[in-house]
């Protein structure tokens, strides 16, 4: 009895110590991550500077997912192959490059192709940092821990826009346009970071230096109990991972979430730009939701964990989001809307956490690196899709109403999936074909 109360107080250990040490780095990283993604957002101004026309700014920004998707898969295999603390400084440094280098465009042709390269370059974090965690986090805990690492991308939101305005008033400094010092201020913590990683990051808790021998042990043998569990009831080969219904379903409600992910991110300004405010304010006024949604993605993600419950803690703030943005397309003045903008940003992004916990409980091994790639990839094309959509809406009907409603419907669909969602009890081989 005495061994087992040991045991379950170093996991315990081993679990806050891990904690510390390595969420607070990804967290940091990932909201380099997100703003070296979105910042060529942030200067459109620069469409006259470069000359280029709205429809190649759409499609440069756009083009980024290609690259993006196309290598999520390999990626994460790679990572799996050469470990993880290589393999994500090897991303964080080709994407810091890359992103550098965007301050050298001058013409259609270098736009695209960094653009393009950008993609190629950061495809695999993300999933690669969900399969990072797995190696470190049982089942139980990730809901909350996943919570707590993409809390950074609504934070990031929050001291984004200031940040690349700031960056933007250094024009002329040094002979460099404000736009150029963007790109490379905003690039070149990636370098810096991903050769941290290769200090702060450790594979796997055997050589975790600064954990105890007891507490390596005990969530070693946590970490394989539950791998031997998740073997039993889901896949741990890549064909299985590639091909299941239970993981393309998956696939298939991340690709609503991320639809209306980019959706609010992409147009939620333009929505309160129509009430008359200048860039500034909008830029505040935007930050309202994400910090709201910041708090409540590592609150849920923790209820989740506590209760072990994931299906419901996905479809209730998912259906909230939905019937919040159905108000907000009819909310009228400026803080109903708003209101209704907050809630569905908080119900949003609150499902992230449980929803990330159901493929990591599902897949394993060589599974688990190719199926996690597999659903990432199948949500970023909402990162073509989503903004295309609410785009065209917008301007068939000349209001922000259908669009906000399309918003509204994918998220309901998502959460009426998630419901139906059978969670990994039976065996591969009671599944559908």
């Amino acid at each position: 009895m005495k061994r087992q109360s040991d045991d379950t107080q170093a996991l315990a250990s081993a679990i806050r110590k891990a904690t510390v040490r390595l969420i607070p780095f990804l967290c940091l990283a990932y909201t380099v991550n997100f703003l070296d993604r979105v910042n060529v957002a942030s200067p459109r101004c620069t469409t006259r500077i470069w000359g280029f026309p709205p429809s190649v700014y759409g499609f440069g920004a756009g083009i980024f997912f290609l690259g993006y998707i196309a290598f999520e898969i390999p990626s994460n295999l790679a990572l799996r192959r050469f470990g993880a603390r290589i393999w994500i400084a090897r991303i964080m440094i080709s994407w810091g490059l890359v992103a550098c280098a965007m301050a050298l465009v001058h013409s259609e042709t270098s736009f695209y192709v960094t653009r393009a390269l950008l993609g190629i370059a950061e495809a695999g974090f993300f999933p690669g940092i969900i399969l990072y965690l797995t190696y470190w986090f049982p089942a139980t805990e990730r809901a909350r821990i996943i919570a707590l690492f993409m809390a950074s991308v609504p934070l990031a939101t929050v001291f984004g826009g200031p940040l690349s305005g700031a960056l933007l008033e250094m024009h002329g400094l040094l002979g460099f346009a404000g736009w150029q010092w963007l790109f490379v201020v905003e690039g070149v913590p990636a370098i810096v970071l991903g050769v941290l990683a290769l200090k702060v990051l450790t594979d796997t808790p055997e050589h975790a230096h600064w954990l105890t021998d007891d507490e390596k042990f005990a969530l070693t043998s946590a970490l394989a109990h539950e791998a031997e569990q998740t073997e039993a009831v889901g896949y741990a080969d890549l064909g299985s991972a590639l091909t299941r219904p239970r993981v393309l379903a998956l696939g298939g409600l991340y690709f609503l979430m991320v639809t209306g992910l980019y959706g609010i991110g992409f147009w939620m300004p333009q929505v309160i730009s129509g009430f008359g405010f200048a860039p500034l304010a909008v830029g505040f006024l935007a930050a309202i939701p994400y910090l709201f949604a910041a708090i409540a993605m590592v609150l849920w993600g923790h209820r989740s964990d506590r209760t072990g419950e994931r299906r419901w803690h996905i479809a209730l703030p998912l259906l909230l989001a939905a019937a919040s943005f159905a108000w907000s397309a009819y909310s009228g003045p400026l803080i109903p809307t708003m209101v209704a903008l907050t809630l569905a940003t908080l119900g949003l992004y609150a499902a992230f956490g449980p929803f990330w916990s159901l493929p990591t409980a599902l897949l394993t091994g060589a599974g688990a690196a190719a199926g996690i790639a597999l659903v990432n990839s199948m949500g970023n094309v909402a990162g073509f899709a989503g903004p295309y959509i609410f785009g065209v809406l917008k301007e068939t009907t000349g209001s922000f109403s259908a669009a906000l409603l399309f918003l509204a419907g994918a998220l309901a669909l998502g959460g009426f999936m998630a419901l139906g969602f059978r969670e990994p009890h039976a065996t591969p081989q009671q599944e559908p074909a």
